[in-house]
């Protein structure tokens, strides 16, 4: 047998679809504001339901004044953050890779 360890060059990497900057950076963004929105909700309502436990007799209303507060919150910052350019990046936790 014939030695062919310099016949066979080493297989060319599969080329992978690479997402635009933008797209990455609305996705992103989209992220953010999903994640900011479950966990400001989540907290306004347990302010809510301990306020309602300890100070409104077990009311069901300052439970969900809670949770629009915290939503509301978390809508105003990511409509900030869809609203301005990716210019001003780092100021809402945010950092801004660039490939």
């Amino acid at each position: 047998m014939a030695d062919n360890s310099s016949a066979d060059p080493a297989p060319n990497p599969i080329a992978r679809s690479s997402r635009p900057v933008s797209e990455a950076l609305l996705n992103d963004k989209w992220d953010h504001a999903i994640s900011s929105l479950l966990i400001r909700s989540s907290l306004g309502l347990s302010f809510g339901v301990v306020f309602s436990v300890l100070l409104f007799k077990r009311r069901a209303w300052p439970a969900w004044v809670g949770l629009g507060f915290g939503a509301g919150r978390a809508w105003e910052e990511a409509d900030a953050s869809f609203r301005k350019g990716a210019t001003r990046a780092g100021t809402d936790g945010m950092r801004l890779v660039r490939s």
